[in-house]
């Protein structure tokens, strides 16, 4: 049972529900006047879209599923995303 459990874990994969596009994202940071908002927005221009970053949030957020995925964790990998 433990060799399925970590079987499961390790090929579990985290998706985004609904349609998430660069103009959504603007919206949501419209009013948010932090650093961090304005560097991923301009991350997200340069990489012509959200595609890139919803893949890679996907991918790091994975590592946190046993331990728990919630604001600090995402706003985190977003920080390293918009380093990246």
């Amino acid at each position: 049972m433990n060799d399925l459990i970590q079987y499961l874990l390790q090929n579990l994969y985290i998706d985004f529900q609904g349609e998430i596009k660069l103009e959504t994202v603007r919206a949501l940071l419209r009013e948010d006047d932090s650093r961090e908002a304005r560097k991923l927005l301009g991350k997200l221009i340069e990489d012509n879209g959200v595609d890139d970053m919803l893949l890679t949030l996907a991918d790091c957020l994975k590592d946190y599923i046993r331990s728990g995925i919630n604001e600090r964790v995402v706003s985190e990998q977003l920080s390293l995303y918009s380093d990246s």
